[in-house]
């Protein structure tokens, strides 16, 4: 059999997975292009229109068996993406620059932020997916670390509800801190350098870091985002962590009947980009092209997971649910603002 003829069933295998899939990938992408010219034009975070244009979509997911393959796919494959290509904007060299102090207070604020949301959780009487998911979220990078964390968290009857409730929650309170941490700095007379630790060390979305960051001065907002980084850089160390965790446990999900993989692959792309990165060999304009990349991948996801979601289950979230969310937002700042206070 020549080489051709080998080649022509693959050929027609995956033309008829992109027939199966396109519908779906469209109606994602074009909910992502929608919350992004709104968000240009209004000032409202892209990933928060995102997921409300998803929710107001869900119809496509019930009645609409065209569509509901390629949303499926957003949700998982193009979501995976999008963390994987986070890589590409962290370098090492952020960890020097900022020195031991400040590394030590974010790995500590994380940390710290997990315990209290299990111990809090399990006061509320909520379970423990929701401590991993909402602390994760609050702790490391909002929206894309509550996507990441998802992704390996085992499934229950809950799963979406609760994934879609913590995009809201974080981007709602991070968009909420923007405005009003940059107030709260300058009434406590916080240095420029402490400034950025504290905000760069307690907003949930990189976005709204820069924002808040920048509105107070240059040197704020510089530290800010690097600050941010840091933390962007622990999400692929604790999805690692959490993947051999529950696989000890013996609570991970199997896919297709088999384990998952040790290392899930979006974490391990993300930590190659990461040393390649650390290495200097991924120029400016390819950096900016990744990042651009990982941020449609991130919207696309995050509209897909809203069209899998039933609006009237975000509104059955306990409430419960939304002071934990809040009490963790509340606890990481407390501990950052007493760090960034210390290290002057």
């Amino acid at each position: 059999m020549t080489e051709t003829a080998r080649s022509t069933p693959r050929l027609r295998l995956a033309a008829s997975r992109l027939d199966t899939l396109w519908p779906g990938l469209l109606v994602c992408g074009l909910a992502a292009l929608a919350a992004q010219f709104l968000s240009d034009h209004y000032g409202t975070p892209a990933m928060l229109l995102a997921l409300l244009i998803g929710l107001s979509l869900h119809f496509l997911v019930e009645d609409g068996e065209r569509c509901a393959a390629g949303i499926g796919f957003a949700s998982k494959t193009v979501l995976r993406l999008g963390v994987a290509l986070l890589g590409a904007r962290i370098s090492f060299e952020v960890f020097v620059g900022l020195g031991f102090g400040v590394i030590a207070l974010i790995v500590g604020a994380l940390l710290a932020t997990l315990v209290f949301g299990w111990i809090t959780a399990r006061l509320l009487g909520r379970g423990w997916r929701l401590a991993i998911l909402t602390a994760g979220a609050v702790s490391i990078c909002g929206a894309s670390a509550a996507m990441a964390i998802a992704a390996v968290l085992p499934r229950n009857e809950f799963s979406e509800r609760n994934l879609s409730f913590t995009v809201f929650g974080v981007t709602l309170l991070s968009t909420v801190a923007m405005i009003l941490y940059p107030i709260l700095v300058q009434l406590i007379g916080l240095s420029d350098h402490a400034a950025g630790i504290f905000l760069g060390g307690t907003i949930h979305d990189v976005a709204q870091v820069v924002g808040a960051g920048f509105s107070v001065s240059d040197q704020v907002g510089e530290t800010a985002t690097t600050v941010k980084l840091i933390r962007v850089s622990m999400l692929a160390p604790f999805v690692l962590i959490l993947t051999l965790s529950l696989r000890k446990a013996g609570v991970e999900e199997p896919r297709d009947g088999k384990r998952p993989p040790v290392v899930p692959g979006f974490v391990l792309a993300f930590l190659a980009l990461a040393c390649v990165n650390s290495l200097g060999a991924i120029p400016e304009a390819v950096q900016s092209a990744l990042w651009a990349l990982s941020k449609w991948a991130m919207l696309t996801a995050i509209a897909a997971v809203g069209m899998k979601t039933e609006l009237r289950r975000i509104l059955s979230v306990p409430m419960q649910s939304v002071v934990l969310i809040f009490l963790e937002t509340l606890f990481i700042a407390g501990v950052v603002l007493a760090g960034a206070m210390m290290l002057l």
